[in-house]
């Protein structure tokens, strides 16, 4: 914390820092927990200011699902987002996390999020395509959001095709790629989900309880597209418990062939971590892209 920042900080929020002190769990940023001389916390990011285009579309993404967010599920609110010096700087509310939940604390998120997704519905934006109207992040990843008519082709194209695009730069050589893209486009042919807003990202360590009966979702890579990429993504990595699907369901069911392509979805984020991280991840995508080739087309 340097004396430029503590000074934007003061600017920004109004108020002197009292202290400060790191917080773990992120791969990407450095962040702090900062505590303000008027008795407030906030939470901050920092990286490179190279990296700010990656905090102004999280920033982005969050107040985009805030303004559909039912009121239990709460998301950090963008206070301040600039290059300062040589560094990247986002700014947060701060959020007290819940360490432990029973199973209603699990349902009533699924609930949340199913709710998310069905208000989204009624903001209109994007008028039934896929996309977004800005490019953004999954991890450090640049992600592709051209608007697209058809989910299937959005899916291949943006999501799938460029990943497979980077695997070479990953020193990685891929068979079958291209038998993958047209068995994944059948398999998606008969399937019309309308374009809600998916949080992108939904892995157990971008979601969490919070005291009473709220929670939370944040580092977000947004986009209208199908509600069963979130659904698909929080089973990839586990943490989320089985009644969080239930509550899910129960606000509002999934259509038939879902739990099918749980894995068609789920390639997308084994390639980008392959990509990023290699190691065993190169041996999931090899699985799976043989899994999804064999894979019969229904009806």
């Amino acid at each position: 914390m340097n004396n430029a920042l503590q000074v934007w900080l003061r600017q920004q929020l109004g108020a002197a820092l009292r202290s400060h002190s790191p917080v773990g769990g992120g791969c990407i940023h450095s962040a702090w927990m900062l505590q303000l001389a008027d008795g407030r916390r906030v939470f901050v990011k920092c990286n490179r200011a190279a990296a700010l285009p990656l905090l102004e579309a999280e920033a982005d993404g969050l107040a985009a699902l805030a303004a559909v967010a039912p009121a239990e599920l709460l998301l950090p609110t963008p206070l301040a987002c600039a290059r300062v010096g040589d560094q990247a700087v986002l700014v947060l509310s701060w959020l007290d996390l819940k360490p432990r939940g029973d199973d209603r604390d699990w349902s009533r998120l699924g609930q949340s999020l199913a709710r998310l997704h069905r208000r989204s519905l009624e903001q209109g934006a994007g008028q039934g395509r896929f996309g977004w109207q800005r490019d953004n992040f999954i991890g450090s990843t640049p992600q592709i959001n051209a608007w697209h008519d058809d989910w299937g082709a959005f899916f291949v194209e943006r999501r799938l095709r460029h990943q497979l695009r980077q695997a070479p730069a990953s020193a990685r050589r891929l068979a079958g790629t291209e038998r993958l893209l047209l068995r994944v486009s059948s398999l998606l042919a008969a399937h019309q989900p309308e374009g809600v807003l998916v949080h992108g990202d939904l892995w157990s360590g971008n979601a969490a309880l919070l005291p009473g009966d709220t929670a939370a979702i944040y580092d977000p890579a947004v986009y209208r597209g199908d509600r069963e990429v979130d659904l698909a993504m929080a089973r990839l990595f586990g943490g989320f418990p089985a009644a969080f699907f239930s509550g899910y369901e129960q606000e509002w069911p999934l259509p038939p062939g879902a739990r099918e392509r749980v894995d068609v979805y789920n390639l997308y984020h084994l390639l980008n971590h392959a990509n990023l991280f290699g190691g065993g991840y190169w041996q999931q995508v090899e699985a799976c892209i043989q899994l999804l080739i064999n894979r019969e087309v229904p009806g």
